[in-house]
């Protein structure tokens, strides 16, 4: 956090001052590790274990806040006695469907319940005949307080992560036994009804075939210690960028729509009567879902949209399967994608698998860049690998490439939402030079070139949503740009009849009198004013400080406060005070807006026939689940297991020391001969761990960072960070060069012989990780290889990341050969066997997701 988050971590400084301890869990010796009072190196990839054996040690010591558990969580719920736990079944739960290389979760429900889907997961199952199955609230129907039950949530998790003992953490993580425990024991001491931790996570936890579970993990330990919802808990995601957390809640991602409503799916919702039936939960706050979805489309379509027309619902296009980056570049790859935009970012440089990154750009009809300065990806034709090795010639490419330049965030008005859901006003600082225009100018501008083109044109019923969609936003300046704060208006929302903005998303309707363009922001424009750009000081208020920007939802600055309180409404302790249940005023109060019903008592129990938010009673504070609760076992939701299991990397230097499934069954895996993996551990060819990172000194893929002189100056080329020990074996100097090879490619690098990455002992072997910063490629002041040339694609089932934090390499000493770089033909291709991982191991065992890539047995052998 240091590192990568050097001015959120001020504030983790200030803490430790007042008497904090900050736990520092990290391949590497960092900036972090340096303030850390406790400091542990770990085995990249074996997190799970790590944080499993915390789970174990809670409950075998019972240090767990039972009557946070027992009330506020799912641990009393009692499981379907259909369901297969990974100790029954060697590393497997039940319903895993080999042919498919995916599960069933039926048997994962709770006993009598059939499934529907969880907080933010909309997918639905389908009928024999097509037709979309109406399911019933995921509330258990049976429960234990006295968590004694065997199939109970709290049961199953007890025995799910019994053999998590601390020999296994060491034995999966390389961590000493005695280290393991003082962290878990620190853990549990400051938790409780007077005490909290937090947990912070960046990219080094996502970045995994299991990067879900990471997180899953973690909120099971803090469910489990009551440290949700309450002040100084939680588990922050620290975000790579100034606004990342902005561009999932608008959206960037292909499978939402503003506010993380689900994008419509071709198979199932054919219409709006059967989307909103499959999605509006019949229990907790997504009871309101077609309040936030109507506002949208009032605010997209205008008059246009009608209850008549269902409100444009067809306008929407419909998903037909996963377009997810990596999904995307294998169809561009494949002639499939022929056109493609690229705004602030540089797939080429921070993506993985530079190679079939720009072999897809080869294959495109036209490519759009937009940013500060030519980057990799805009140059792909003229300055990749592949061109400089001969290899590729610019003039076989056919991709037509249009550059536009961008404009900095000083040269623009906007927001940013970061890492604690803080949306924070910017004011244009100066105006853009030349050409550069703003992201916000450049896609408005084509949005009406777009409708001009099609205002006369009716023959067409698929033009209709460009001729409807409303595009009225006023411009200013000298550039004539549209007014940022207008678009912030349209996204905190509005009446239709008069356009004043509404006052929250409690104020959202269904009958089109609203519309809204996110309904988490609403109420970031209340009464016309800018919330966002709001600056109090700290001192003129509490120490909330609700005053100083805004925060999502209802400037709330902490999710299900209510956990805050005990069930009767009273705070656990005077310490952690937040929100409290005011009998007088027969409302929720404190110093925080209370993420609750905030007329509902603790005493109110819903009646029998309630739906929606009204099924909440007054101790459930997890409203956007369907019951109520916090999620120590997730029931729907999740690809690949209702409870976190260790699974090792795609390609790892031991075998799995807990089951014999050694990798993720469900994974992601894109089986091609332009993308090799190892076999899946102790491949002799490529015996170290290596795991990629960030530099304070840069950002993400340098194309802010490695124009610039002075932060060049600092760090001005790639290296990589080895071990006394490994220089040693592999004969590698300080200051020297090295050569980091995997199937996919090799890249060359400075040597940095360093302590701060140590060896580790596991199993009665020493094992080495090499880290890469990720900054570098062929443009700017300091250049060098791009670390990311060397990862394959391979993903996260759940939320299709790739897995770029665990992998195997190899590394010796002395600078790369210039002809084999990469891999796309030529010796190094014919090398592979795309099928030789799999001969170590029981075929039932490591049988990958064969439908998101193209199956092993479909490889054709000119392709290898």
């Amino acid at each position: 956090m240091a590192e990568c988050h050097p001015v959120a971590f001020r504030w983790v400084m200030k803490a430790r001052e007042r008497g904090a301890t900050i736990i520092h869990v990290d391949p590497r010796f960092t900036r972090t590790s340096a303030v850390a009072n406790i400091h542990v190196p770990i085995r990249a990839g074996s997190d799970i274990a790590f944080l499993g054996g915390i789970v174990r040690y809670i409950i075998e010591n019972e240090r767990y806040f039972k009557d946070y558990v027992v009330n506020y969580t799912n641990a009393p719920a009692i499981i379907g006695d259909e369901f297969r736990d990974t100790e029954d079944l060697d590393g497997l739960f039940s319903g895993w469907q080999e042919k498919q290389g995916s599960y069933n979760t039926r048997t994962w429900m709770y006993k009598d319940v059939d499934p529907e889907p969880a907080a933010g997961e909309r997918e639905s199952e389908a009928g024999g005949k097509n037709e979309p199955i109406q399911r019933q609230p995921i509330q258990s129907r049976h429960t234990d307080p006295s968590l004694q039950h065997p199939k109970s949530v709290f049961q199953v998790l007890k025995r799910h992560f019994s053999r998590y003992t601390p020999e296994i953490v060491e034995a999966a993580c390389g961590v000493p036994k005695h280290l393991f425990l003082k962290v878990a024991k620190t853990l549990c001491d400051n938790s409780g009804r007077d005490k909290t931790g937090a947990f912070c996570y960046a990219v080094g936890w996502t970045q995994h075939s299991v990067g879900v579970q990471y997180i899953r993990t973690a909120a099971i330990i803090q469910l489990l210690l009551g440290n949700i919802g309450r002040p100084g808990g939680g588990i922050m995601a620290l975000r790579g960028h100034a606004s990342i957390q902005g561009s999932t809640d608008i959206p960037t991602l292909y499978n939402l729509l503003p506010g993380y409503l689900p994008m419509p799916k071709a198979k199932h919702d054919q219409d709006l009567k059967t989307y909103l039936k499959l999605n509006e939960s019949p229990s907790g706050w997504w009871g309101e879902f077609p309040k936030y979805f109507v506002s949208l489309m009032k605010a997209w379509f205008g008059r246009a949209a009608t209850n008549e027309n269902d409100w444009c619902y067809d306008y929407l296009p419909t998903l037909t399967g996963d377009h997810s980056h990596m999904n995307t570049v294998v169809d561009m790859a494949d002639g499939v994608v022929k056109g493609y935009f690229v705004m602030g970012e540089n797939p080429v440089v921070g993506s993985m698998n530079g190679a079939l990154q720009r072999k897809g750009l080869r294959q495109l009809e036209w490519l759009v860049v937009r940013d500060f300065q030519l980057t990799e990806t805009a140059d792909f034709w003229s300055e990749a690998p592949e061109i400089q090795n001969g290899e590729i010639r610019p003039k076989e490419i056919g991709t037509e490439v249009f550059f536009f330049p961008a404009a900095a965030h000083t040269e623009k008005d906007g927001s940013f939402t970061n890492t604690q859901r803080l949306l924070q006003w910017h004011h244009k600082a100066v105006e853009p030079k030349g050409d550069c225009r703003s992201d916000l100018d450049f896609v408005f501008k084509l949005g009406q070139r777009i409708k001009k083109l099609y205002e006369n044109d009716y023959d067409q019923p698929r033009n209709r949503p460009i001729r409807d969609l409303t595009w009225e936003y006023p411009t200013q300046g000298r550039l004539n740009e549209p007014s940022a704060e207008s678009v912030l208006h349209e996204i905190n929302g509005y009446t239709v009849a008069d356009r004043k903005p509404v006052e929250g998303f409690t104020s959202l309707k269904d009958d089109g009198s609203t519309a809204c363009g996110c309904w988490i922001y609403s109420g970031c424009y209340r009464d016309g004013v800018n919330m966002t750009a709001r600056r109090k000081p700290h001192w003129q208020q509490n120490w909330i400080a609700p005053e100083w920007a805004w925060a999502w939802p209802h400037n709330r600055r902490i999710l299900y406060n209510r956990a805050s309180a005990d069930p009767s409404g009273e705070p656990w302790s005077e310490a952690k005070r937040l929100v409290w249940w005011d009998e007088q005023k027969g409302e929720w109060v404190g110093e925080d807006d209370p993420d609750f019903v905030v007329k509902r008592s603790p005493s109110h129990r819903p009646s029998k026939d309630a739906r929606g938010k009204d099924t909440i009673s007054g101790t459930d504070p997890f409203i956007m689940q369907a019951d109520g609760k916090g999620w120590i076992y997730a029931a729907t939701g999740l690809q690949d297991g209702p409870l976190p299991t260790h699974y090792e990397p795609e390609e790892s230097v031991i075998r799995n020391p807990l089951y014999s499934q050694q990798c993720n069954p469900g994974r992601m895996e894109w089986r091609r001969g332009d993308n090799p993996y190892h076999r899946p551990y102790d491949d002799p060819r490529f015996p170290y761990v290596l795991t990629t990172y960030r530099l304070t000194e840069h950002h993400t893929a340098g194309g802010m960072s490695r124009w610039l002189g002075w932060l060049s100056e600092l760090q001005p080329e790639m290296f990589c960070e080895v071990s006394p020990e490994l220089a040693a074996e592999r004969g590698l100097s300080n200051g020297g060069w090295a050569t980091i090879r995997t199937l996919r490619a090799e890249i060359e690098a400075r040597v940095l012989v360093t302590e701060r990455i140590r060896p580790l002992r596991i199993q009665g072997r020493v094992v080495h990780q090499i880290g890469l910063p990720y900054h570098w490629s062929s443009k700017g002041l300091v250049r060098g290889d791009a670390a990311n040339e060397l990862i394959g694609f391979v993903a996260d089932p759940n939320v299709s990341i790739q897995e770029s934090k665990a992998l195997t390499a190899t590394i010796e000493a002395g600078r790369r050969s210039k002809g084999r770089r990469h891999v796309t033909s030529g010796p190094l291709v014919r090398q592979i066997d795309p099928l030789d991982w799999q001969r170590d191991l029981p075929p039932a065992r490591n049988k990958p997701q064969a439908a998101h890539g193209i199956k092993a047995a479909e490889i054709k052998e000119g392709n290898v």
